[in-house]
């Protein structure tokens, strides 16, 4: 079956031409043709898509354009009406095509947030590379002086990575945030660079046709072709497709162009990798593991080496167009990296952006083993009466939930996660810092479990997050026990590590918070514990690696005494089994409000403390009992159940 590109339905751009005019827009109908009433605008149709954006940039070069760059902006971004309060600009600076909808994919997602534009460099335009960065750089300065409380975001491609980057070297005082992805710097190591250094030795126009010249304009196709596989399917025949491809490069991308961006990508690389030093900006690069045409997996690990503000995700499965490929989500990305801001500092929780519903879905699919069919729910009622299901939470915080956190954090995702898909109520965990430090991904081999976190809504556990938590009326999630619990040694499972000061009691009854207290079981049923920290100790050379996890680690309770004092971040090493079931129970509320005066006598606040800490002991040992009594606590047993009564189907667990 052969594969065709749909003819699609009408996306509209407005084109902004003067940087000078930053708050200008075009309004356009949804002719196909330029419309005489406005000279300047050029109207694209299509919808979002690669389809979509082949469509769409073949329109934007339809007509003998000469220059000069100009900015625009899709109509579906140009309202302010869905668009978060406060939203910065990004400016989207395109790679070799110089097209400008390398976004289409991401353009309503990424107007809820900010304000888009982006640039568009026409086919015939020839403006020399410091052209282009000085003409961005005087749309920064205008933007950045319009709001000079927030940041201005700068995504660029390839070439495009290589001007946000020169643009940062040379305003070290704007705040900026980059996104590079794939970036070009790399250039001087791709095959590009033999590429390039052969077509200067044949005069023009017979390095046109050169067979080296050819094979690239090949691999250029294989490039796209692999970014259309990931919406249509892998194995499907493309013979329509693939020569709608060739014709969009012919159009988007004439020899001529193609030798002039290969000579600008020479010259930008060049050019940022002598001033790298000199970039102050926060940056955050995007690598794809299958990149034919730069080696962007082992440039974006330099970068983070020579740039002081730097992090990095890998996308193994994504080539050179990941932008607009299926399954990667650009929004997902800045969230999950905590680099989505609206001021000159991160505000952990003004500037959180929940998880969207497809967000949610993925994370939930991530997770399989540990999904719904695998999970039993039970919560506590006012009246003390124990039912299945979340009815027991309040509809309405500040609430603090506290409780048991098991090995390695296992139910933290499938708690959180299905409490929000099953009452909407987004949890905001108080994690350890080493989940928001950037030096602690550089020693891990996958970082997406703690972008996972901060996606759900972790925020690092201060006083002050706490406190400002608790005065918008969230609902905080919190673990006393901290690292000690998450990483416990042999024979620990279900033992309490909690401090002997009422930390979170006093606070909660400061704004009337109900206080709830939380067991989970099931950890014993995933894994057993081959390796804790007292046999790593042991391990020949392990002490070298114990100085580097642990070397600027905060210490959170460094006032404290015995077991507690101690919680050095540690690897595990783990035997995984048949997987059981997760059990949690939410106990009954404890009220705060009307106590805060009797809370703030020490004495009161520590009885408090242990009748809570108590009451999480109850919990587990309810759920250790419980759990003896279901039918379904073996997988056999419920995937037998879903074999008869549907894979949606609620599994049945013990008598309440």
């Amino acid at each position: 079956m052969s594969a065709t590109i749909a003819t699609p339905t009408p996306l509209q751009l407005q084109i902004r031409v003067a940087p000078e005019a930053p708050r200008t827009r075009w309004r356009a109908t949804t002719c196909r043709a330029r419309p005489a009433s406005l000279p300047d605008a050029q109207v694209v149709t299509g919808r979002k898509g690669v389809s979509e954006y082949v469509e769409a940039a073949q329109q934007l070069t339809r007509w003998p354009d000469g220059g000069p760059p100009r900015w625009f902006s899709p109509l579906e971004c140009g309202g302010a009406g869905g668009r978060i309060s406060g939203a910065p600009t990004l400016l989207y600076l395109p790679g070799i095509d110089g097209v400008g909808l390398g976004l289409i994919r991401h353009h309503e997602a990424l107007a809820k947030i900010f304000v888009l534009w982006c640039l568009h460099i026409p086919v015939k335009d020839r403006t020399s590379f410091e052209g282009l960065v000085e003409y961005v750089e005087r749309t920064v300065k205008l933007e950045s002086s319009r709001a000079p409380d927030r940041p201005v975001y700068l995504v660029g491609e390839s070439i495009g990575a290589c001007i946000a980057l020169a643009g940062a070297a040379r305003n070290r005082d704007t705040d900026l945030v980059l996104i590079l992805v794939n970036p070009g710097t790399s250039f001087h190591k791709s095959k590009l660079q033999s590429l390039s250094a052969f077509l200067d030795l044949i005069p023009e126009p017979f390095h046109l046709n050169s067979p080296e010249f050819l094979n690239f304009l090949t691999v250029l196709l294989e490039n796209f072709m692999q970014m259309l596989l990931t919406f249509i399917g892998r194995g499907t025949y493309l013979e329509e497709g693939g020569q709608a491809l060739s014709e969009f490069l012919v159009d988007v991308l004439p020899r001529e162009t193609i030798v002039w961006k290969l000579q600008m990508l020479r010259i930008a690389s060049s050019f940022v990798n002598s001033r790298l030093h000199a970039v102050r900006a926060q940056t955050l690069v995007l690598a794809s593991g299958y990149d034919v045409l730069l080696p962007s997996r082992e440039e974006a690990q330099r970068l983070q080496s020579m740039l002081e503000n730097c992090r990095v995700r890998h996308f193994r499965d994504n080539g050179h167009t990941i932008l607009l490929e299926g399954g990667f989500d650009i929004v997902t990305t800045i969230k999950g990296a905590e680099y989505y801001r609206r001021s000159s500092q991160t505000d952990f929780i003004a500037d959180y952006l929940p998880p969207t519903p497809s967000e949610l879905k993925k994370i939930l699919d991530s997770f399989g083993i540990l999904n719904f069919a695998n999970l039993v729910m039970l919560s506590t009622l006012p009246d003390g009466k124990i039912v299945r299901g979340l009815a027991g939470l309040p509809e309405e915080g500040p609430v603090v939930l506290v409780g048991y956190h098991m090995l390695m954090a296992l139910e933290l995702v499938p708690l959180v996660a299905g409490v929000l898909s099953s009452t909407g109520i987004n949890l905001r965990g108080l994690g350890h810092p080493f989940l928001f430090n950037k030096y602690s991904e550089q020693l891990l081999p996958e970082s997406s479990l703690f972008d996972v976190c901060r996606i759900l809504g972790a925020v690092p556990v201060t006083t002050f997050n706490f406190y400002k938590l608790l005065s918008e009326k969230h609902f905080v999630l919190l673990y006393p026990g901290g690292a000690r619990e998450v990483l416990h040694r042999k024979g620990e499972e279900y033992k309490l590590f909690w401090p002997e000061q009422p930390e979170f009691v006093r606070m909660a009854s400061r704004f009337g918070a109900k206080i709830i207290p939380f067991g989970v079981v099931g950890e014993d049923d995933i894994c057993d514990v081959l390796l804790d920290y007292n046999d790593l100790l042991k391990l020949p050379f392990y002490d070298i690696m114990d100085k580097k996890l642990n070397k600027d680690s905060v210490k959170l309770r460094a006032d404290c005494t015995g077991e507690i004092q101690n919680q050095p971040i540690h690897p595990m090493v783990v035997l995984p089994k048949v997987p059981g079931r997760f059990y949690f129970i939410f106990g009954k509320p404890i009220e705060t409000r009307g106590r805060e005066m009797e809370l703030t006598e020490k004495e009161n606040a520590q009885h408090m403390y242990l009748h809570v800490k108590s009451e999480v002991e109850n919990c587990i040992k309810y759920l250790k009992e419980k759990r003896e009594e279901d039918p379904y606590r073996s997988i056999l047993p419920r995937l037998l159940y879903q074999a008869v009564h549907g894979h949606n189907a609620e599994i049945p667990t013990f008598e309440l």
